[in-house]
C-alpha cells in the first residue's frame, strides 16, 4: 500500500486525481478530488458549491479563454450515489444511473478528452452508500497508447472496501509533452486521519505551482450525512 503524500509529492503533474476509500475506523466513505493546471486559462478556476455536489468556476471571469474541458460539475449526488469525474461526463453518469443503467453501461457513450495530443483519459468514480453498506466503483476511459482511433475502456469495483484503504486515479503519469496518461490499476493508497487533516495532507502534497483547488468529503456509512472541505488557490 502506498503512501498518499509521497505519490502526489513525487509527481509534478498529476494533472487531475480521484481517491475514493474508506477512513480508518472505519465509519467514513472518503473521497478527494483535485484538480491542477499549467496554462493560465486551467489555473484560473475555482470549485463552488451547487446543490449537493460542486462546480468549477472562473476566477477572474474577464480571463477565461475557454470554458471547454475545464467547466464543469465534478461532484453530483443521486439519492446513494456520490459521482466523482475529472469532466462533463459526471452528468453523463448522473442521467444514465436515473435512467436504470449500470455505471459502466453510462459511460459507454464517451471516451478520451479531444485535446490532441494529449488525449486526456476520463476518470471517474462512483460510490454507493446505503443502509450501513458501501461499495464504489472507478473507472478509466483513455486512448490506446496515445493513438484516438480506439478507446480503452477499464472499470474497477470494490465492493467490500477495507478500512484505512483507498485508490487513487489520475489522469497522468508525469510531466511531459505530450502528456503521458495513466496506466495500470487505480493505485492503493492509505486513508488516514479526519477530513481535516486528510484535507490538509492532500493539498500540501501537491506541486505548490501546478495545483488549483480541492475537494473532500467524509460520508458517514451509517447515516449518509456527509462534511465537504473545498480548498481553493484562487482565493
Amino acid at each position: 500500500m502506498l503512501q498518499l503524500d509521497q505519490e502526489l509529492k513525487a509527481n509534478e503533474y498529476p494533472g487531475r486525481g480521484i481517491v475514493i476509500g474508506r477512513s480508518a475506523d472505519g465509519k467514513y466513505a472518503v473521497t478527494a478530488y483535485f484538480i491542477m493546471g499549467r496554462s493560465s486559462n486551467s489555473r484560473n478556476r475555482v470549485f463552488v458549491t451547487e446543490g449537493e455536489g460542486i462546480r468549477t468556476e472562473a476566477f477572474d471571469p474577464s480571463k477565461l479563454e475557454d470554458p471547454s474541458l475545464i467547466i464543469y460539475a465534478p461532484v453530483r449526488v443521486l439519492k446513494h450515489d456520490t459521482i466523482v469525474t475529472n469532466g462533463d461526463q459526471t452528468d453523463t453518469v448522473y442521467d444514465g444511473l436515473a435512467a436504470g443503467k449500470t455505471f459502466e453501461q453510462a459511460l459507454r457513450c464517451r471516451k478520451f478528452e479531444p485535446d490532441a495530443p494529449n488525449y486526456t483519459p476520463r476518470i471517474s468514480g462512483v460510490m454507493h452508500i446505503e443502509n450501513g453498506r458501501y461499495d464504489y466503483a472507478m473507472s478509466v476511459l483513455k486512448s490506446d497508447g496515445g493513438d484516438p482511433s480506439c478507446c480503452c475502456r477499464y472499470t474497477f469495483a470494490y465492493d467490500a472496501p477495507a478500512p484505512g484503504e483507498g485508490r487513487f486515479l489520475h489522469t497522468y503519469m508525469h510531466d511531459g509533452d505530450p502528456l503521458p496518461s495513466f496506466t495500470g490499476e487505480p493505485k492503493k493508497v492509505g486513508i488516514a486521519g479526519e477530513i481535516d487533516s486528510f484535507t490538509e495532507l492532500v493539498w500540501n502534497s501537491l506541486n505548490q505551482d501546478n495545483k488549483v483547488s480541492l475537494f473532500v468529503r467524509y460520508i458517514e456509512i451509517a447515516t449518509g450525512k456527509y462534511e465537504t472541505r473545498i480548498v481553493n488557490k484562487n482565493r
